[in-house]
């Protein structure tokens, strides 16, 4: 199905021609992310060996002037360009070098050779007959195998341009004149502080969302360019994307930072060893009190000797740039200041904790790759929701029966009203409530976005738990009479 639907997506950017021959395609499908690249080739490219195949179409794969020439999609390029960032060992430079070790490639199932001719399938797509060489990329046995600094690089100098009219367009909408151009500089520590201090500001109010992952492209975890591209949109992410977004962002422009772990109520070292044999294992049995301590992300910088701590995510959670001495009262055990966070109707104190970047790292490249539901992970087991800002936390809420619908909500209920905190809850996909009119009225392109999300989301969900469910929307109103944190 899946590759008749990507086939079938590339042929419709397609004239037809006048060949008696059916069109010929290679698709590329990435076995970790489903991601899929359908390109029309030359019929003589059916006698090329898997090597000479995977050679020409993907590692120097002239994208642009396929686009141009219609013979791949737009959205099948920004496939295969990311199957290219994750199928080859790059450079600290980004340039490709040779095949993922212990990688393979696959059709139907059975591996192939570099010396091996592969099978052409004939298909119909939209009524068409067409001829299909299906390959995927299955790089699960190669484990964590990623070069941060080459694959930032690489996409950094991909969309070079636009990344620093990003950057430039982020600093105007605070400073003018020499004091803009100064910061553009880097010229002094100051300000290197600031550019990150207005990159982190326009992250931290983008939206706090999950409703992405189920519109639009339907990514299921953003990695940190496509975070940004998100923000340009005037979407967002969720914490962690937005971490990566704004690491991103300076890594391009050179500056230094490190990844910070964070968490509710453990003023103690990480487990790190725990933690390592969970990304090892993805055995979760008895986890649950070690994982706290990455329940969330925030970077650390060093700017010539100084310390900036920076939590840019949003989500109720307060903007957070502290530096020198300050930003030791968090990061140090002797003092270890916790942030007071309000998550919904859950009021927490966070601690950050330095932590082992390969850990990190390795997190990122286990959510981006190794866990295949995680857009559903993130939205129901780590209860971030589609949406949430100072005023409402959005939902879904997911049952088979009247009778499991009215479990929830009582669930809900229970949760809130100690709380104080209003609550809407609907068995439809529906904003038409008090909280989901001022919703569309103070956001309409989030309400839109919400009510485009229902369809993907109820199919992801019954693709992992079966189907026959149907799914509505919680909404908890938080701008009233809001419990501080204890």
């Amino acid at each position: 199905m899946e590759q008749q639907s990507s086939a079938e997506s590339t042929r419709r950017d397609l004239p037809r021609g006048s060949d008696t021959r059916p069109p010929v395609f290679v698709q590329m499908t990435d076995a970790l992310t489903d991601r899929t690249s359908a390109i029309r080739i030359e019929p003589e490219d059916v006698r090329l060996t898997v090597g000479a195949l995977v050679d020409k179409h993907l590692r120097y794969c002239p994208v642009d002037t396929l686009v141009a020439q219609q013979r791949m999609s737009a959205s099948s390029a920004q496939s295969l360009l990311a199957l290219q960032d994750a199928s080859y060992v790059l450079t600290d430079a980004g340039r490709l070098t040779h095949p993922i070790p212990n990688s393979s490639i696959l059709q139907y199932d059975k591996p192939l050779g570099a010396s091996d001719t592969p099978r052409v399938a004939r298909i119909v797509a939209d009524g068409v007959p067409i001829e299909v060489i299906a390959l995927t990329f299955d790089r699960g046995p190669a484990g964590y195998a990623r070069n941060w600094a080459g694959f930032h690089r690489r996409r950094w100098d991909r969309n070079r341009s636009f990344f620093e009219d990003f950057v430039n367009d982020t600093v105007s909408q605070t400073h003018r004149g020499s004091k803009h151009d100064e910061i553009l500089a880097l010229g002094s520590r100051e300000a290197s502080t600031e550019l990150v201090r207005c990159l982190a500001k326009r992250i931290w109010r983008a939206d706090f969302e999950s409703y992405s992952r189920f519109t639009g492209n339907k990514l299921r975890y953003k990695t940190g360019d496509e975070t940004v591209f998100s923000v340009a949109e005037g979407r967002g992410g969720i914490c962690s994307e937005k971490v990566q977004a704004l690491k991103f962002l300076t890594d391009g422009l050179g500056l230094e930072s490190s990844y910070v772990l964070s968490g509710p109520g453990i003023p103690k070292p990480p487990p790190e060893d725990a933690l390592r044999q969970i990304l090892d294992t993805f055995d979760y049995s008895f986890s649950k009190r070690h994982m706290r301590y990455w329940q969330h992300v925030a970077l650390l910088y060093d700017l010539d000797g100084v310390e900036l701590l920076v939590d840019a995510t949003n989500g109720n959670i307060p903007f957070l740039f502290v530096e020198g001495a300050e930003a030791s009262e968090y990061l140090d055990y002797s003092q270890k200041k916790p942030l007071p966070v309000r998550m919904a109707e859950v009021s927490e104190q966070f601690y950050y904790h330095r932590a082992d970047q390969s850990l990190v790292e390795d997190l990122y490249y286990a959510m981006e790759n190794l866990v295949p539901e995680i857009d559903l992970v993130q939205v129901f087991d780590n209860e971030l929701g589609l949406y949430i800002d100072e005023s409402v936390f959005v939902t879904p809420v997911v049952y088979e029966s009247e009778d499991e619908f009215e479990s929830l909500k009582q669930q809900y209920a229970t949760a809130c009203e100690p709380e104080g905190l209003p609550l809407e809850i609907s068995p439809s996909w529906s904003l038409d409530s008090p909280l989901g009119r001022d919703l569309r009225r103070r956001t309409p392109s989030v309400a839109d976005a919400i009510e485009d999300s229902r369809d993907h989301l109820l199919e992801r969900y019954d693709y992992f738990e079966g189907a026959g469910h149907q799914a509505g929307l919680v909404l908890i109103g938080l701008g009233k009479n809001p419990k501080p944190p204890v």
